[in-house]
């Protein structure tokens, strides 16, 4: 899996650099990663499909959904304030097709990286 970064600016922000991490981790499926990295009352709003709410809904939600494998991940920003962040890009999968997506995440606080929302915006091209 190729992984671009158009905005390489995240190695200043621990918090930016770990959001390039997270979807790194979402796009190869790392699993472990991803439940280490929310808290047990993880909310998931995919908007336009459905709503997740808990780690063990999470995870679930996440293995259902790895039936096409990434080929490619494109990420164009990723933003960090406070205890809110944004990555925007897109994911090329191995059958040809591609999703744009926009990730808003809302982290348990300003330090740490522990993320308790995220909200999911795609688009297939």
């Amino acid at each position: 899996m190729t992984i671009k970064v158009s905005s390489p600016k995240c190695g200043n922000s621990p918090k930016m650099a770990f959001l390039k991490e997270f979807k790194t981790a979402y796009a190869k499926g790392d699993h472990d990663f991803l439940k280490e990295s929310v808290t047990d009352e993880i909310v998931w709003n995919k908007i336009g499909d459905k709503k997740t709410e808990g780690k063990n809904n999470f995870i679930r939600e996440l293995k259902e959904g790895v039936s096409l494998k990434v080929h490619e991940l494109l990420i164009d920003q990723i933003l960090s304030h406070g205890k809110e962040g944004a990555v925007n890009g897109e994911i090329k999968l191995e059958n040809g097709k591609s999703v744009a997506f926009s990730d808003f995440f809302i982290f348990q606080g300003a330090k740490g990286t522990k993320i308790k929302s995220i909200t999911s915006y795609t688009i297939e091209l």
